[in-house]
């Protein structure tokens, strides 16, 4: 009986329970936004990360928690995103989110209103 040894590794089963989410930030007018601050909200201890994305205006974030929701926006510039959601009942491991700009309301011009 002849026995075959290799240095392949057995490729260990994803964890489950760890998630991504990644995507685009892109100008009103579809373009990227190079060097976009993406917010990533915990929504149970309501910890921030930031990220700052790279010259395609892409962004990422690894080693999420599948049983949190989290909220992201991005800003730019005069400019940022509405916020979007990652919620628990999305079972996706790799979430693509992208986030689209636009201007920011003048916060001083409503409170005169």
């Amino acid at each position: 009986m002849a026995f075959q040894w290799t240095n392949q590794k057995k490729s260990k089963p994803r964890d489950t329970s760890v998630r991504n989410v990644e995507g685009v930030v892109q100008q009103p007018d579809g373009s990227a936004a190079p060097r976009a601050v993406v917010q990533l909200k915990n929504m149970k201890n309501l910890q921030i990360r930031s990220y700052i994305a790279n010259e395609e205006g892409k962004y990422q974030f690894q080693g999420l928690s599948m049983s949190v929701d989290y909220e992201l926006t991005a800003s730019y510039n005069e400019m940022a995103s509405p916020k979007r959601s990652l919620s628990v009942f999305d079972t996706r491991l790799d979430a693509v989110i992208n986030l689209k700009l636009e201007a920011k309301k003048d916060s001083k011009a409503e409170d005169k209103k």
